[in-house]
């Protein structure tokens, strides 16, 4: 694991934190347009509308593709320290 400055930890957590509160952002757009802008829609997935399907359980499938984009591609493992006293 490489060895980070505490300058470069606060920039990598600052980074984090902008684009995870991004991701929220994101997010609720998403929940809006799938609850409130489908529903006015006759579709129907196994007898519910579209709004309670997409505004529900859309909602979390695309939180956990959020969380695994925004793990796999940004976020780094740095020791943030802690256990120096040992």
């Amino acid at each position: 694991m490489k060895k980070y400055t505490e300058a470069e930890k606060f920039s990598l957590v600052r980074r984090e934190a902008i684009y995870t509160g991004l991701a929220l952002a994101g997010l609720i757009i998403f929940w809006l347009i799938a609850g409130f802008g489908t529903a006015s829609s006759e579709i129907k997935i196994f007898h519910l509308p579209l709004w309670a399907v997409l505004g529900s359980i859309g909602v979390w499938v695309v939180a956990i593709a959020i969380s695994a984009i925004l793990s796999k591609v940004l976020f780094k493992d740095v020791d943030l320290g802690g256990d120096e006293h040992d």
